[in-house]
């Protein structure tokens, strides 16, 4: 069971205000993941990578494991501490400002 932990915004898209649990088949990455939410939860597709890039939205970035994921490639395996569902992998809306 993979644990997704989203920003606030994108919990109330989908009504939830906790983390979400998934099920992952073949290799934990970051498309197989954000795959999988996507298909759990239709409404995300578009919001956190481009639907036809699949490249991550320039706002939003990934972490796990006290690791900065979001320069990593899509399908590089995650951290073995988030394919046992020990940490979450999260999705984090990035702030900008001047």
């Amino acid at each position: 069971m993979i644990r997704v932990v989203l920003p606030a915004h994108l919990k109330t898209l989908i009504n939830q205000q906790h983390e979400v649990q998934l099920d992952v088949e073949g290799p934990v990455t970051q498309r197989t993941v954000l795959d999988a939410l996507e298909r759990r939860f239709p409404v995300l597709r578009g919001t956190i990578r481009d639907p036809i890039t699949q490249r991550r939205r320039a706002y939003v970035r990934f972490f796990s494991c006290e690791q900065d994921l979001s320069h990593e490639s899509l399908d590089a395996v995650l951290p073995d501490d988030v394919v046992r569902g020990v940490e979450p992998f999260f999705v984090v809306g990035a702030m900008a400002g001047g």
